[in-house]
């Protein structure tokens, strides 16, 4: 008798998700010692879950088995944590098949939901959009938070494609990163009961949760964990001058870590608090040295290097 699958239920999803950068070692190779430091550092700062294998994790660079090891390593450390995090895996890809497989990886080590990002450089339309979400989530079994991030695709998922594709109850949320305040409000307006909108725009995410938004999928939250989640509580519970002080404050970070392609600027910036090795992988390279004393700049501002430029815990 053939096992019935499971079938995915929307879950809601709210606060800081930290879009994981992934970490190699001097040689290239996953560095799963500080990928668990990372994530252990993640769950301390207080974020509501992270997302493993996405942009700024280099995922397309990631062999299959990589990819399903990042995940892995991520769940097992959310997992021993004292609360729980959820673990959102992305598995996006230009092919649906290849997409498919990912989230069959994905769900095989215990992600509790998918990021399927809208395909790239192929450019489908509405109808092939809806038709490669459903494919996947068909695949993974798991909630699909759909990603629109037009600067790196080539293509924008207009509002009424979210909205159709929010119809669908497996569909938990949309990564809107089209920096649109306009394009956000709009699913907003319309969107179905339970289906969240995470700005995937650090800056906006401010803005986005006084128009309604549920929360972030964050790089900056990489650097500054506890920081961002204050300000992501700060605006969801009302609290205006308090949020916009942690604004004002995680502002120059937010905008240099893409001085450079994103995740070049983190990846230094970790590398400089002593977290990560300062590695990537072709096309890649890593930051400019003409960007080291902007990004230096904007870390002692945010506080986490003190003024003689050594490393500091982080405080709100």
């Amino acid at each position: 008798m053939k096992t019935q699958e499971p079938v995915a239920s929307r879950i809601h999803l709210s606060g800081v998700f930290t879009a994981l950068v992934t970490p190699f070692t001097e040689k290239g190779d996953l560095d799963e010692a500080a990928l668990r430091k990372l994530v252990r550092r993640q769950i301390a700062g207080g974020v509501a879950g992270v997302v493993p294998c996405g942009t700024t994790g280099e995922a397309v660079t990631l062999e299959p088995d990589e990819h399903e090891r990042v995940v892995a390593v991520t769940v097992e450390e959310a997992r021993g944590a004292r609360r729980a995090i959820r673990v959102v895996a992305g598995c996006g890809s230009s092919d649906t098949r290849k997409s498919q497989k990912l989230a069959e990886r994905c769900r095989k080590a215990g992600a509790d939901a998918l990021l399927v990002v809208t395909p790239y450089y192929n450019k489908p339309t509405p109808r092939g959009l809806l038709e490669h979400f459903k494919a996947v989530a068909d695949a993974g079994h798991l909630p699909v938070v759909a990603y629109n991030v037009p600067g790196r695709t080539g293509l924008n998922m207009l509002p009424e494609t979210v909205l159709a594709l929010a119809e669908d109850p497996r569909m938990c949320a949309v990564k809107e990163a089209s920096g649109s305040l306009d394009q956000a409000c709009e699913i907003l307006r319309h969107r179905p009961a339970g289906f969240s909108v995470l700005s995937g725009e650090d800056s906006l995410a401010l803005p986005m949760i006084a128009c309604g938004a549920d929360g972030v999928i964050a790089v900056v939250s990489n650097e500054a964990p506890a920081l961002l989640v204050a300000l992501v509580e700060a605006a969801l519970t009302g609290e205006r001058d308090e949020a916009a002080r942690l604004q004002a404050r995680l502002f120059p970070l937010m905008r240099a870590n893409f001085r450079e392609s994103n995740p070049i600027p983190v990846k230094w910036a970790l590398h400089r608090l002593g977290l990560i090795h300062d590695i990537l992988r072709l096309p890649l390279v890593p930051l400019s040295k003409g960007q080291h004393k902007p990004m230096e700049e904007a870390l002692k501002e945010v506080g986490l290097l003190d003024e003689a430029g050594n490393p500091v815990e982080e405080a709100s």
